[in-house]
């Protein structure tokens, strides 16, 4: 699956709609709630099933927990793996599926869902009897501009959820200051399969600090910090900078169109200020390549709340310079610089590059603490629906 650390994609087709609907005998109650299934699994309605992070959920040998597998949306090709838009969030395959499963849980997916229809979910949710688990894993959505709409979204899932989870203790301090409701902290999984853990790092001369625009969605805010990186790392004997970017980000037909800043990175490279590489997205073994080959990694968000990429990093052992708006630096070991939407602290970003180019800071997971970590957060999901039912 490609780029599977962007946690999701913004949803740009309306869900398909199925067109059988279950008649429940209580459409305004609640229909009694079923137990497991009859081999003791525990049948879970997952949004999505087919990311690293959900994936492993569930220990390498498996347990109790079963997921239905991601339905293909429409106009999704055979074979496909895509997931979005997700079609289980159509309240009419909640009711036609309800004997399907014992708990929904929703993660992420809902990016192009309204209030309204997020409380159609619900309500189909609530009159089959089914529990409602939701991850929050962003406070803000790094897709969105404009914060309130995902708060709208929120405002209807985190009451409305009968459980909810979060990864840090300060995500979950901010949910219970504004709706009230407490979280339970899970960390995230590994991201990396357990043979890349033990994969050794390459040597190589040169000090690499690594900044991978993407497609340059919302929350990122890269032309400031690149401009900062390139006039400190001079300074740093045999330190190099290198820039990645996807070429949607100069096509003026793309929904990720960024006019101007290619042109400027490409600019810098010209200069021998940067070494710039513009290329579609990797597949996961590039990824870890690109990933591991780096001495440090820079986030240019300027809003957000948890990170896969960064939990790549540690899992591969490369240092990571993280924002200090979201709570990045509650989920992993990392640097931190001044960057949010009032804008960038310059100093503080020159601080945290020398500090990880002085002291070369070793901040790898351990294989065997990371295995042993993912079976407790199996154990602790597999709990918490058990208690649902």
């Amino acid at each position: 699956m490609a780029e599977p650390l962007a946690h999701r994609r913004p949803s740009e087709s309306p869900l398909c709609t199925t067109s059988t609907h279950r008649n429940a005998e209580a459409m305004n109650g609640h229909a009694p709630r079923q137990a497991s299934g009859r081999d003791g699994t525990i049948r879970i309605a997952s949004v999505p099933a087919n990311h690293v992070y959900v994936r492993h959920l569930s220990p390498p040998e498996g347990d109790r927990v079963t997921r239905l597998e991601d339905p293909r949306p429409c106009g999704a090709p055979s074979g496909s793996q895509q997931w979005w838009p997700p079609v289980m969030l159509d309240p009419g395959w909640v009711d036609e599926h309800a004997d399907a499963f014992d708990v929904f849980h929703l993660h992420f997916g809902f990016d192009a869902q309204t209030p309204e229809a997020l409380k159609e979910l619900l309500a189909a949710l609530r009159r089959n009897g089914k529990p409602l688990v939701y991850t929050v894993h962003d406070l803000v959505n790094p897709h969105h501009v404009d914060e309130g709409e995902h708060r709208a979204q929120l405002d209807v899932l985190i009451p409305g959820a009968d459980r909810l989870i979060t990864l840090t203790p300060g995500a979950a301090q901010e949910i219970a200051a504004r709706w009230g409701r407490t979280a339970t902290v899970l960390p995230h999984p590994h991201v990396v399969e357990p043979d890349g853990l033990m994969r050794s790092r390459p040597r190589h001369d040169a000090f690499t600090v690594g900044l991978h625009a993407k497609s340059i969605r919302p929350n990122m805010d890269p032309l400031p910090v690149v401009r900062v990186l390139a006039d400190v790392l001079p300074e740093l004997p045999g330190a190099v900078l290198r820039v990645d970017c996807h070429p949607d980000v100069d096509d003026p037909a793309s929904h990720w169109y960024a006019p101007g800043v290619l042109d400027e990175l490409r600019g810098m490279s010209r200069e021998g200020q940067l070494e710039l590489s513009v290329h579609d997205y990797f597949d996961d073994d590039a990824l870890w390549d690109y990933l591991i080959n780096l001495d440090v990694s820079v986030l240019p968000y300027r809003f957000g709340t948890h990170s896969g990429w960064l939990e790549a990093c540690y899992d591969l052992g490369t240092t990571v310079l993280a924002p200090s708006c979201g709570f990045y630096a509650q989920q992993r070991p990392c640097l931190t610089y001044g960057h949010d939407r009032q804008g960038l602290d310059a100093e503080s970003l020159r601080d945290a590059v020398r500090t990880a180019y002085e002291e070369r800071p070793v901040r790898r997971a351990d294989p065997v603490e990371r295995g042993a970590e993912r079976f407790r957060i199996a154990r602790a999901h597999e709990t918490l629906y058990q208690g649902l039912l």
